[in-house]
């Protein structure tokens, strides 16, 4: 007997990859230009500017409630001159006490000015503490008490 071949197991043929169709899309069709109008002269916009936001304050940890420490040269007692002496006694006294004092002279006797309050009126005493002047600013007269301080 004669053995028949069988026939040989074909190989599946590779598939060739389908080529898609591009369609190409139809341009929209083009709009008419609008006739041109005149423009008045346009203003000019501002430009908006950014703001800075402050940063954040950092919160530093609190220290705890001490009392100032008063700065030694103010506290140092001096000694007032005899025409300062007749104003706020011939006592020594550091310079704060003694600026205390010829302050509750001038609203004592109602010394201040009414219409500017940093003006000083001065009386028979004052004025022989502020060199013979009858009004001083209440800054140029603490320069003229320091004169009468030893």
């Amino acid at each position: 007997m004669a053995t028949a071949k069988k026939p040989a197991a074909k190989k599946p043929a590779a598939k060739k990859p389908v080529a898609k169709k591009v369609v190409a899309k139809k341009a929209a069709p083009a709009k008419k230009a609008a006739p041109a109008k005149k423009v008045a002269a346009k203003k000019p916009v501002a430009k908006k500017v950014a703001v800075k936001k402050p940063a954040a304050k950092k919160v530093a940890a609190k220290k705890p409630a001490t009392a100032r420490k008063p700065n030694a040269a103010f506290m140092k007692p001096v000694t007032p001159s005899t025409v300062l002496a007749a104003v706020i006694g011939a006592a020594p006294a550091p310079r704060t006490e003694v600026t205390k004092k010829v302050w509750e002279y001038i609203k004592k006797f109602k010394l201040q000015n009414p219409e500017n309050k940093r003006m000083i009126d001065a009386d028979d005493k004052l004025k022989a503490v502020f060199g013979g002047k009858k009004q001083v600013s209440m800054f140029e007269m603490t320069k003229l008490i320091s004169g009468h301080l030893k």
